[in-house]
């Protein structure tokens, strides 16, 4: 008994200790909150790069507290993001605004974009600049489950050239023009606190306004534009920002330029939380385990499988998934698996497949930088469909084979006497030997046929293929 449990005891603890990191990563850090440190010290940079997430967040907060412990005189965000979560964006901004350093957002390299997400973040800091070549804007609020057009307020496309809106025109409900009035007013208290134009941050997010460098200049919604990291911190020098309520002087003419990548940690839970490498480690997850349920013993299956499996549910936590999808991947999987233990033509499979495909698209809300590549999609539903074709080939190749175990193995089968006596014996059957029994006389050695099993006795009968000769007797090993 003890021992049979001894592979499911160190699967468990396999599996616990493999996800342990998994989530004790998903506590965040402290954010950096001290006194205020000398101006002109050394400028620490870093990356915001992709979609802005926990990753993103959880990086910032160790960068801010790298950056507080090594006397750095200003923070250079530099950004080139499509825009990400809510929630992430408003813990990296209260960690901006609680910063004893100043913060610099600067939009580069060229052909870099601060967008959705990302305009906030640069609003939000003491001191914003751009490449040229880049842009930013659109910062429109992305419902869950909703379109990411313009939503609320004024929106001149729906309005004749009198103002009076057209014909057929969109009516916000009220709970997008709520969540668009509370990303306005969001906004416009950046604006205000950091001195920056309000109207277009507004216009950012109502009508998702765009602005190129040149423009945002222009505009009053940056201060400096400057080709890499040292023009910007050249063209700082002297500036003067407000911090935490206080004017500071920035001193930032040729100091040390300090750029600091993400930790071991940090890039773990970024890759774990792109939408494509989170898909593919549910499939992993979903398949390892049904082959483990379905191959007792294993482990090995069971083992990724777990890892996987719970390295994506911890992963998908922390993104904006569509439940819905995330059923319909998991009635997929369990349909096409149910049509390799009880097949109906390929009427479950193709409904599987579809499930998985439909459920693959939908895994994902529409927020700017989280959804699963199509090729991906396209490859996982094939690779499933294979899997699929795979397990019908052999279900169908087994209907034609002979049984080769339990009683249809031994009904018909034929084997050898190895001694007889008053219509009881022992007979020589599939390598075994079997106490039989017979309602005619048998010789040692006669060749017999199996016609039924009562318990641990066969019924036997002559085999009408052979026929012994009188008297005929041979030893059986």
């Amino acid at each position: 008994m003890h021992a049979s449990l001894a592979p499911i005891r160190m699967t468990i603890l396999v599996w616990a200790l493999i996800a342990l990191p998994v989530f004790l990563s998903a506590l965040p850090a402290s954010p950096a909150r001290a006194q205020a440190v000398p101006v002109g010290q050394p400028a620490v940079v870093l990356d915001i790069d992709g979609a802005i997430g926990a990753a993103t967040k959880l990086y910032l907060r160790q960068g801010f507290a790298a950056a507080l412990q090594r006397g750095a005189g200003l923070i250079v965000l530099r950004i080139n993001t499509p825009g990400g979560l809510d929630s992430a964006m408003r813990e990296i901004i209260a960690d901006i605004l609680a910063s004893s350093i100043p913060v610099a957002a600067y939009v580069n390299p060229s052909g870099a974009r601060a967008a959705s997400a990302g305009t906030y973040i640069l609003y939000a800091s003491q001191l914003a600049a751009m490449t040229p070549g880049t842009h930013l804007g659109a910062a429109t609020p992305v419902r869950l489950g909703g379109g990411r057009q313009p939503l609320g307020g004024r929106d001149d496309s729906q309005r004749d050239k009198d103002g009076n809106e057209k014909d057929g025109a969109r009516t916000p409900d009220a709970a997008t023009a709520k969540t668009v009035n509370d990303a306005v007013a969001y906004i416009r208290g950046l604006a205000e606190l950091q001195g920056r134009n309000a109207d277009w941050a507004e216009s950012a997010v109502r009508q998702a306004e765009t602005l190129t460098a040149s423009a945002a200049l222009e505009k009053g919604v940056i201060e400096i534009i400057a080709k890499d990291v040292r023009d910007l911190l050249n063209q700082a020098d002297g500036r003067v920002v407000k911090l935490q309520g206080e004017e500071v002087r920035l001193a930032t003419a040729g100091v040390p330029i300090d750029a600091i990548a993400p930790d071991l940690r940090v890039r773990f839970l970024s890759a774990i939380t792109n939408p494509n490498i989170a898909y593919i480690l549910l499939l992993i997850g979903f398949y390892g385990i049904l082959f483990e349920f379905f191959n007792p013993g294993t482990i090995f299956s069971g083992v990724i499988g777990g890892i996987a499996l719970l390295t994506a549910l911890f992963a998908l936590n922390l993104m904006p998934i569509n439940y819905a999808g995330f059923g319909l991947i998991a009635l997929g999987i369990a349909l096409m698996v149910a049509e390799a233990f009880a097949p109906s033509f390929g009427i479950l499979g193709i409904g599987g497949a579809v499930a998985l495909l439909l459920g693959s698209l939908f895994l994902f809300e529409d927020v700017p930088g989280f959804s699963v590549s199509l090729p991906v999609i396209l490859a996982a539903t094939v690779v499933s469909g294979l899997i699929l074709v795979l397990g019908l080939a052999v279900s169908l190749r087994s209907f034609g084979r002979r049984v080769v175990t339990g009683d249809a193995a031994l009904l018909g089968s034929t084997g050898q006497v190895i001694e007889w006596s008053d219509g009881h014996g022992v007979v020589h059957v599939h390598g075994e030997d079997w106490q039989a029994q017979a309602v005619t006389a048998l010789a040692a050695g006669q060749r017999v046929r199996v016609q039924a099993r009562e318990g641990l006795t066969l019924v036997v009968e002559p085999d009408p293929r052979t026929a012994p000769s009188a008297g005929e007797r041979h030893a059986v090993d």
